[in-house]
């Protein structure tokens, strides 16, 4: 399950881009709470702190705890706006959680004993169909990845979702058992001659019957 981490944060005065503007002048970030039937409320965070975590990897399915004057908010961030330029963070939004609610998100899926299996051994490749699926999971229990063995994979097989242990209470958006990865089998050297690999001879030949 994905790690709650804590945020302090303030109430942001204003908002619009004008108001945005002032809170990155001022060495913050902007960002907003939303959802769980209130009415979304600008805030303001540590902009060093957040650029952190955003580069830090998994932001997206990690769950935050954030202090705002004293009261506290479960919130899973949504989405982050970068600078084009810079590629530096200029907006957060954060969706307000409830407890027993579910949400939909990306999960990576980790793939194990690649160089191991039979069909690898045998000469042929792992094609990775999915790096990550969409799921619908507990509020409370976002997962940070899901694993698939390929540990007995041999080649021309096809392996699929169903090869994935599913943590509790979550399950691919998409219905079906659908394919997740396949083991290639190697390919065939070209065994016959290319055009300009058969002309050569024929041209040496004819290039010594002049010299005669």
């Amino acid at each position: 399950m994905a790690e709650t981490k804590t945020l302090k944060a303030t109430v942001r005065v204003g908002t619009g881009k004008g108001a945005a503007r002032s809170v990155r002048r001022e060495g913050n970030l902007p960002g907003v709470i939303y959802g769980g039937g209130v009415a979304p409320e600008p805030i303001t965070l540590d902009y060093r702190e957040l650029n952190k975590l955003i580069y830090a990897g998994h932001f997206l399915t990690t769950i935050f705890e954030i202090e705002i004057d004293g009261r506290k908010e479960r919130v899973l961030p949504r989405d982050y706006q970068l600078d084009v330029v810079r590629d530096t963070p200029l907006h957060v939004d954060f969706l307000r959680l409830r407890p027993g609610s579910f949400l939909r998100v990306n999960v990576p899926i980790h793939y194990i004993n690649q160089d191991t299996c039979p069909g690898v051994k045998k000469g042929g490749t792992v094609n990775i169909v999915f790096t990550s699926i969409e799921m619908r999971v507990p509020a409370d229990a976002i997962p940070d990845s899901i694993t698939v063995d390929l540990g007995a994979a041999e080649i021309n097989d096809s392996v699929h979702i169903s090869a994935a242990k599913m943590p509790a209470g979550c399950k691919p958006v998409v219905s079906g058992d659908f394919t997740v990865a396949t083991i290639v089998p190697p390919a065939k050297a070209d065994e016959t001659a290319t055009p300009a690999a058969a002309a050569a001879p024929k041209a040496a030949a004819k290039a010594a019957e002049k010299k005669k």
